[in-house]
């Protein structure tokens, strides 16, 4: 049988119907005990389910949908992008290890790394994203934790290269691919082992979800659904319900994301107060030729650069914004800008002003380019 298009399996997998009394999305069950009919299938475990925390029909669907979105072995479902960024980095370390961490990586990560990690022994060195990893490898480096592009400056890394040397030393490869989600990019597809999804966000896509996932090749499922299943960690049926009917809409929606985003893009760089943008879909970003041959699309996440400019004219700019909220997260129907704290420690990155980041969201992109305007004006007039 052919392969499905990307829309066409997102509309019908993991809906089990026919299971369902002809209902087309799998109801929500909020469910903790399971029965069993007798000791015989207690004993064997020998239905479908078996305990509320190890599964139920909502969180089935969506992990047979991510399954083939991602072409996945197994996935398991936590509660957040960070609870998905700890386990499966928790199901591979042990005291005594090493990994390497891109220095560009969601700030949450570092904090885990260095607050948690470090009190089990668990070394971690940071790796500017275009290095070659390849000298900085070591007989007891474990992983290799890969984010392309960053969430901030949008460097893209060569995952392919990267796997590469890291599997030639038996380092396991991770990546945070929330900004493509496996519709614009296919983590395992290009030799990674655990991709890893904060599903708040694109999945999601109302800014009413909170939930991430892991999603491994067949020769890491094991470990990860362990380590799962140790920890106690599970979705609520609401929350899965809530990313299955998510991913029904994420192509559609990330295209328009895309859309608007290019429009935005394109105005900024005409803007005497912009020093430039930051987004790999640009001809004249360095990253645009590893993004041209490894991804299908871009989102709507980007950062650009403010000429010099004072705190204060930074703050009139974007506090009179009426489209934009301020605040943290991406991935909604709502657009947003926050300024930009970036922490190097590998290398670091050079800016000619302030930076901020925008999630382009569904809004009329004419009125969303007035209220930039207006915001410009505004740290123009302000000292």
């Amino acid at each position: 049988m052919k392969k499905k298009n990307t829309g066409t399996h997102l509309s019908s997998a993991g809906r089990m119907s026919k299971d369902h009394f002809g209902a087309v999305n799998t109801p929500v069950y909020r469910a903790s005990t399971i029965l069993f009919p007798d000791l015989d299938t207690l004993a064997n475990q020998s239905q479908p389910y078996y305990y509320g925390r190890r599964g139920t029909p909502s969180s089935r669907s969506l992990e047979e949908a991510i399954n083939g979105l991602e072409g996945s072995a197994r996935t398991v479902l936590v509660p957040s992008g960070l609870a998905a960024i700890a386990t499966a980095i928790l199901s591979l370390v042990q005291a005594g290890d090493h990994i390497l961490m891109v220095d560009s990586t969601y700030e949450p990560t570092r904090l885990f790394c260095d607050q948690t990690l470090a009190r089990f022994g668990v070394t971690t060195e940071y790796y500017p994203p275009l290095a070659d990893i390849a000298p900085l490898m070591k007989p007891n480096t474990r992983l290799v934790f890969c984010e392309s592009p960053g969430s901030l400056t949008f460097e893209i890394q060569d995952i392919a290269a990267i796997a590469k040397i890291a599997h030639a030393k038996g380092a396991s490869v991770l990546m945070d691919n929330t900004w493509a989600t496996p519709i614009y990019f296919q983590p395992l597809a290009h030799g990674v082992d655990l991709s890893i999804q904060a599903a708040t966000k694109y999945v999601g896509g109302h800014a009413d979800l909170n939930m991430g996932y892991v999603s491994a090749n067949e020769t890491h499922a094991e470990r990860l659904l362990q380590t799962h299943g140790n920890m106690g960690l599970c979705s609520s049926g609401d929350d899965c319900f809530l990313a299955l009917r998510g991913l029904r809409t994420l192509p559609v929606r990330l295209a328009q994301h895309q859309k608007t985003a290019m429009t935005l893009i394109n105005w900024l760089k005409a803007q005497p107060a912009v020093a430039r943008v930051l987004y790999p879909a640009l001809e004249s970003d360095p990253g645009y030729k590893l993004w041209k041959r490894d991804f299908s699309g871009a989102t709507g996440l980007f950062s650009f650069v403010l000429k010099p400019a004072s705190d204060k004219a930074v703050a009139a700019f974007v506090d009179g914004l009426h489209h934009f909220g301020i605040g943290y997260s991406w991935g909604g129907f709502e657009s947003l800008i926050v300024p930009t704290h970036i922490n190097r420690t590998a290398a670091a990155f050079a800016a000619e002003g302030p930076v901020l980041r925008i999630h382009a969201g569904l809004e009329d992109v004419e009125d969303l380019i007035a209220d930039l305007d207006a915001g410009l004006k505004r740290l123009k007039e302000t000292k």
